[in-house]
Parts: C-alpha cells; sequence; structure tokens
C-alpha cells in the first residue's frame, strides 16, 4: 500500500469520524419529528446560507461541470451561468415568501397556523386541498425524482471510491452510503445542516487551491490559456466549436453552438424554484430578517465555486498531454498529480464532502416525503411527534437502499442523472411555487395541473424528443413553459375560499414588514 492510499485513508477517515460526530452532538436535540424534518426553524443565516450550497453543489460541481469543460471548453459555461442567475432568484423570490407561508398558513384540516413541514403538505394547506390529491402527487413526484438524484450522487462516490482506494462500486457505495445514513439518522435536519457547513468549507478550498498550485505549474494564467488554444481555439470561444474526440485522442472541430444549446444551458437556473431540498433552507432558517445575509453568502459561494470549477477544466485541458479517458476524474487526476499524498487525501476528502452534503439532504426530503405525506396523511392523521421521528429514521435506510440500486445497476453518467432529477423537480414544483407564492387567485387545480404536466413533461421530453421533434432542447425548457400554460389554462376550475385569501394577505403583510424592519422582534422567526 503506497503512502497516497495511507495518507487518503487517514483523511478519509478522520473526515468520516468528524461527520458521525456531529450526527452524535445533535442527536439530543432532535426529540420531534419538526426537529428532524427542519430543525425547528432555527438555522443561523450563516449556516443556512453554506448549507444550502452543499446540498445543491453536488460532484457535479466538483466532477461534472469540470468534465463537461474539459470536453468541451468555454461553451459548457452556459449552464453555470444559468445556474448562479436562478439560484440568485431562488432566494429574492422564494426563500422570504416561503419561509413565512410554510408557518403560517393555515391547517387545512383543523385550522389554525400549520406549521408545514415539507413542499407536499404546505401545497395542500395554501390550496386547501382535502381530497389529498394535490399532496399525494407531490410526494409521489419527490420521491421518484430523488431515487435518481440521490443515485447521481453515489455513481459519483463510487467513481472517488474506485479512483483512489481502486474499490469496486458495490463496497464503495456500501461504505460512502452508511456514513450518511448514520449520521442522517442521528441529527436529522441539524446534522446535515452543520455537517453541510463544514463540507461546503471544504469544496471551496479545494476548487481554490487545486487552481492555483497548478497555475504556477504551468506558469501563470498566460501559460493555461496558450496551452488550452494550442489543443484548439475553439476551446475558448463562448459558442463552442470543438470537442474531445475519444478515437482521435484530441480535440477536434464541431459545429458550434446553436440556440438550442444556449438556451438549454441557461434553463437550468430555472431548477432553483422547485428543489425540495435547497427550499428546506429557506424553510428552516430562523427570520426573515436573516434572508439578505443568507442568500449574500449563498450566491457569493456558489458564483465563485462554479467559476473555480469551470477553471479546473480548463486546467486539466493545459495540463495533461494524454487527454483523459474519463473527463469527469480531471479534478481527482490533478490532485494527485499536483500534491502531496497527504494533502492529496484531504483535497481529494472535499470531493467526498460534496457527494455526501447533498445525498444527506435528499435522503431527508424523501423521508420525510414519505413519513408527513405519506404515513402521517394517508396511515395515520393523528400520529404521535416521536413515532414519526422513528419512522422517518427508518425511511432514510429505505430510500439509500433503493437509491444504491438505481446507482449500481444503471449505466448512466453523474451529469445524466443529475439532468434527469434537476428537470424533474424544476418544472414539476418551480411554476407551482412561483406562482403560489405571489398570485392571489391560484387554486388547488391549476397547481394539480402543473405539477402533473410539468412532471410529466420532464419525463417523458427526452423519449420524445429522439423518437419524433430531434431539437435537442433540454426537457427543462419545454417542461416549465407547459407547466405554466397548463396552470393558467386550468385554474378556473378550481376555487379560492377565504382563508386562502386570508393567508395570502397575511404573509404579504408579514414578510413586508420584516424586510423593512418595522416587525416585532418573533414576528418573523415564528
Amino acid at each position: 500500500m503506497n503512502n497516497s492510499v495511507l495518507g487518503s485513508i487517514a483523511t478519509f477517515g478522520v473526515y468520516l469520524a468528524v461527520m458521525v460526530a456531529i450526527g452524535l452532538w445533535v442527536y439530543k436535540r432532535t426529540v420531534s419529528q419538526s426537529d428532524f424534518v427542519l430543525g425547528g426553524r432555527q438555522l443561523n443565516p450563516w449556516v443556512a446560507g453554506l448549507s444550502a450550497n452543499a446540498s445543491d453543489f453536488s460532484g457535479w460541481l466538483l466532477l461534472g461541470l469540470p468534465g463537461a469543460i474539459y470536453v468541451s471548453g468555454l461553451g459548457e459555461a452556459w449552464i453555470a451561468v444559468g445556474l448562479a442567475c436562478g439560484f440568485a432568484g431562488s432566494w429574492i423570490l422564494l426563500a422570504p415568501r416561503l419561509r413565512v407561508y410554510t408557518e403560517r398558513v393555515t391547517d387545512s384540516r383543523v385550522g389554525g397556523d400549520s406549521d408545514s413541514l415539507t413542499l407536499s403538505s404546505f401545497l395542500e394547506n395554501r390550496f386547501n386541498d382535502r381530497t389529498r390529491l394535490l399532496r399525494g402527487i407531490s410526494a409521489v413526484l419527490i420521491i421518484v425524482f430523488y431515487f435518481f438524484y440521490v443515485a447521481s450522487g453515489l455513481v459519483a462516490m463510487a467513481a472517488l471510491f474506485d479512483q483512489v482506494f481502486g474499490l469496486a462500486p458495490a463496497p464503495a457505495i456500501a461504505i460512502g452510503l452508511s456514513i450518511v445514513v448514520l449520521y442522517t439518522v442521528l441529527g436529522g435536519f441539524l446534522a446535515v445542516s452543520y455537517t453541510d457547513v463544514i463540507q461546503a468549507a471544504m469544496m471551496w478550498l479545494a476548487l481554490l487551491a487545486v487552481p492555483v498550485m497548478a497555475i504556477v505549474a504551468l506558469g501563470g494564467f498566460g501559460g493555461v490559456s496558450a496551452s488550452v488554444s494550442e489543443k484548439h481555439d475553439g476551446l475558448m470561444s463562448a459558442v463552442g466549436g470543438a470537442a474531445l474526440d475519444p478515437e482521435l485522442g484530441a480535440w477536434a472541430a464541431t459545429d458550434t453552438l446553436g440556440w438550442v444549446v444556449i438556451v438549454s444551458g441557461l434553463a437550468w437556473g430555472l431548477g432553483y424554484f422547485g428543489q425540495p431540498h435547497i427550499l428546506a433552507r429557506f424553510m428552516g432558517i430562523r427570520s426573515v430578517k436573516d434572508i439578505r445575509v443568507a442568500g449574500t453568502v449563498s450566491v457569493a459561494w456558489a458564483v465563485t465555486a462554479m467559476a473555480l470549477a469551470v477553471l479546473v477544466g480548463f486546467i486539466g485541458i493545459a495540463y495533461f498531454d494524454t487527454p483523459l479517458e474519463n473527463p469527469e476524474q480531471v479534478f481527482p487526476q490533478l490532485i494527485e498529480a499536483l500534491t502531496h499524498p497527504l494533502v492529496a487525501g484531504i483535497l481529494l476528502a472535499a470531493i467526498l464532502a460534496a457527494v455526501m452534503s447533498t445525498a444527506d439532504s435528499q435522503l431527508l426530503v424523501a423521508a420525510s416525503s414519505l413519513t408527513e405525506d405519506g404515513y402521517k396523511a394517508f396511515v395515520n392523521r393523528d400520529a404521535d411527534p416521536r413515532t414519526l421521528l422513528w419512522i422517518s429514521r427508518g425511511t432514510v435506510l429505505a430510500v439509500a437502499i433503493a437509491a444504491a440500486g438505481i446507482a449500481l445497476w444503471g449505466n448512466q453518467s453523474v451529469m445524466d442523472l443529475v439532468g434527469y432529477a434537476w428537470a424533474g423537480f424544476g418544472a414539476g414544483f418551480g411554476p407551482v411555487l412561483l406562482l403560489a407564492m405571489f398570485w392571489k387567485r391560484m387554486t388547488a387545480v391549476g397547481a394539480i395541473a402543473g405539477m402533473v404536466v410539468g412532471g410529466g413533461t420532464a419525463i417523458l421530453w427526452d423519449i420524445l424528443d429522439t423518437n419524433y421533434f430531434g431539437t435537442g432542447l433540454y426537457a427543462m425548457v419545454p417542461a416549465v413553459i407547459l407547466s405554466f400554460v397548463a396552470i393558467v389554462l386550468l385554474n378556473g376550475l378550481g376555487r379560492v375560499t377565504g382563508a386562502m385569501e386570508s393567508d395570502f394577505d397575511r404573509v404579504e403583510a408579514e414578510v413586508r414588514a420584516a424586510k423593512s424592519g418595522s416587525a416585532p422582534d418573533g414576528v418573523s422567526a415564528g
């Protein structure tokens, strides 16, 4: 066993031990279903902001994005531009209202403030849907798409363990997933959020350290730019024109990017309005007054991290004389090539942190949906909070096992799995939530139509486009458009109750008061 492997084992071991220790630390603070799902809505702005980042930017940031840049150059950065805009927009448009609305909306069954813990329960209460149809459909969307989303993280985890330790996928996934499940089961939302802060710091520092070392080795930015241009001029163009040809073992000319590719890349930003694991941070922050600080921290981290990830992709093109067989391994390969084994272990642990920080949040949301929107809503409406807590812990394990099966027996890349789930959530929930926050006259029928049409289009688009349309357009674009159309066209079939109107006005007033600073202490903190 060489020094590199020993160093990685040591640093990975310390990192994993710290994650479990945090889970044990917050175990006694997690005594109810509300604590497990949203941490009692007590996240401070720094934890909320960084946790939103860590739960969002998974292995895609450290593996998928650098790999895409490595293959096709700057043309792939349109996705990062779209994501930056969408992320900022979600903090500005959704965060304040979602924080207040999910807590204040009237319970459709018993009256009074509902303190909705999941998006599904919020939507049921927001639209006073006593049929439970809205809650059931949204829960199904959450569970189905999270199986694929968690699986994307496990594929990245397996690739990392193979790269570092030479482990086969099954034991690699078993080891990593066991740790994630352990601290998530122990501490729930608080454990996930506090570990996210450490993981976000590790990811950002690793993305900074590797480019600094590589740029020095390559003779500065000029050396990097010159080397990339030597491989192919089209790599530095924002509209593309080059791509890695595996058969040639070199970058070759391709068509420049058309509007379809650019629009598809930018459309990724729309997904932020419907990602339950990110929106949970908006719901869990302690006060609307804290959202400005949290959003500033979060967006600054996201923009700089994505810029550094794009830089990593270019550095990989410049640094390696022979093209890599697996472009998504460009970041790990640079780490091993540039650093001492002990340092390499620390930096590689940051990739594991990226994977785990998203997988834990997604497991938690999926398990919460199964418990709150399945067991509590349809089996035992008056279940004891302690009982729900333990059912949630059990469902974390069940979802983890199902996602592991998809990761082990599927054959898709990290980017493919993320893209599929991202479009599903973005189109299934994004238009519905945006209009639910800002359209007083929206009804349950409109919400159901938007979720069914948006989520259904995201599922079916690739099949239809491949066989009939041939546009190459990312599913997010038609799915979001059709979701908005369905909501507007069918909304009139439902009705707006007096409670719905009263809730909307009350939330609007509370959000305005909190933003202006005129609300008394505690009003926006719940």
